[in-house]
């Protein structure tokens, strides 16, 4: 995989395959950093990382508008 002149990445289509990616499908980009040093990446789908976040963070939200 190589990275253009944009910045763009292009993802083989055996990966793309493998994954079960389709065409045109939001996918987020998580990174973590070890210190300053960024050690890993991972590509989820979007709307998949969004059920992650309304699972884990609606319950709190929810609790804290009911207590204001």
């Amino acid at each position: 995989m190589s990275v253009d002149a944009r910045g763009q990445m292009v993802l083989p289509k055996e990966l793309r395959e493998k994954a079960n990616f389709g065409p045109d499908q939001k996918l987020a980009l998580v990174s973590w950093s070890q210190g300053s040093e960024l050690c890993c990446l991972t590509l989820q789908r979007a709307e998949d990382l969004a059920e992650m976040v309304r699972r884990t963070y609606g319950p709190l939200l929810s609790t804290a508008i009911r207590g204001k």
